[in-house]
């Protein structure tokens, strides 16, 4: 078993990696190098890393400039920093004109904890998937986590790769397949697919094992891509279950959940229904605390999933 370890430590030392590797490397970070573990790369490579204080959306603008001079820039800040303050600057400045900017934003989610709602971004992914070439990467462990990275490389254009804070451990293998845009059936079912992304796929391998207790074959499948949406995978597992259930550490509006459901409106009958964040802000408290309270957990969407069979 691989080490656990918190994914932004994960992609700090990836970054590190990728700096010997590839010297169009360049990161940016807006004065939080120390919690978005930028600070690897920058001990190392002091002439490729760039702090631009509390000031993310001049970091986004100077991140499209090294993209429009051949370089490859990381831009990290927190999540709701970087894909909120910084929107319209990712939008106008990378998106639109699909600089390739590579945005890795931490302490996303409401496992930032005890920072509370003003920090918690449970909308992330929905301003995210929104623009037009944005890919969207969601890891669930560390493993992931380094693959998404190198792959965010290999892409020509904007990418936006969502680093929770946790300690997490390895619940992929380091053969494990990570192809953008395809997801990974991690555990195969007849009965309901439970469609999971990020920190939510421990969980749903727990309501499997929860549900395989009462006789029930339940399906798991990681999303760690949400944009693009492998909709052939989501319409296979509807047919095969006739029934699914998405889980994200999220708003169910316009995250996991809703892309899902808008690859079955019109082409499944498969019955449905969605776990996150329920059109609710954040709030202070322990990470484990925060998910039993917003019904992040693997007794919910197994209870989620026994609704729908029922």
């Amino acid at each position: 078993m691989a080490e656990s370890k918190s994914l932004r430590v994960a992609y700090g030392e990836t970054l590190v990696e990728l700096g010997a590797e590839n010297d169009k490397i360049v990161v940016l970070d807006a004065d939080l190098a120390h919690a978005t573990m930028t600070n690897g790369f920058a001990g190392q490579y002091p002439e490729r890393f760039f702090n631009f204080g509390i000031a993310e959306a001049n970091m986004m603008c100077a991140a499209a400039g090294f993209a429009h001079s051949g370089l490859i820039p990381f831009c990290s800040t927190f999540a709701l920093f970087g894909a909120g303050r910084a929107y319209e600057q990712i939008r106008n400045s990378i998106s639109y004109v699909n600089a390739n900017v590579k945005l890795a934003l931490s302490h996303s989610g409401l496992c930032v904890g005890e920072d509370g709602g003003s920090h918690q971004s449970i909308e992330d992914i929905a301003l995210m998937r929104v623009l037009p070439g944005m890919t969207i990467f969601v890891p669930c462990d560390p493993i992931e986590t380094q693959k998404a990275v190198r792959a965010a490389v290999e892409i020509n254009g904007p990418v936006y790769i969502r680093v929770a804070r946790p300690v997490c451990d390895c619940v992929t293998e380091e053969d494990t397949p990570f192809i953008p845009g395809k997801a990974n059936i991690m555990r195969d079912g007849s009965d309901v697919a439970i469609l999971a992304t990020g920190l939510m796929i421990p969980e749903a391998l727990k309501a499997a094992d929860l549900l395989a207790d009462e006789g029930i074959k339940a399906a798991v499948v990681n999303f760690h891509t949400i944009k693009p949406l492998d909709a052939d995978c989501v319409l296979k597992m509807a047919e095969q279950c006739g029934a699914v259930v998405t889980a994200e550490e999220h708003s169910i509006i316009g995250g996991v959940g809703s892309a899902v459901a808008e690859v079955l409106a019109g082409n499944s009958n498969a019955k449905f229904a969605r776990v996150g964040v329920n059109d609710k802000f954040g709030k202070s408290g322990k990470p484990a605390d925060l998910f039993k309270a917003y019904g992040l957990t693997a007794e919910n969407i197994a209870a989620n999933c026994k609704k729908l069979i029922k």
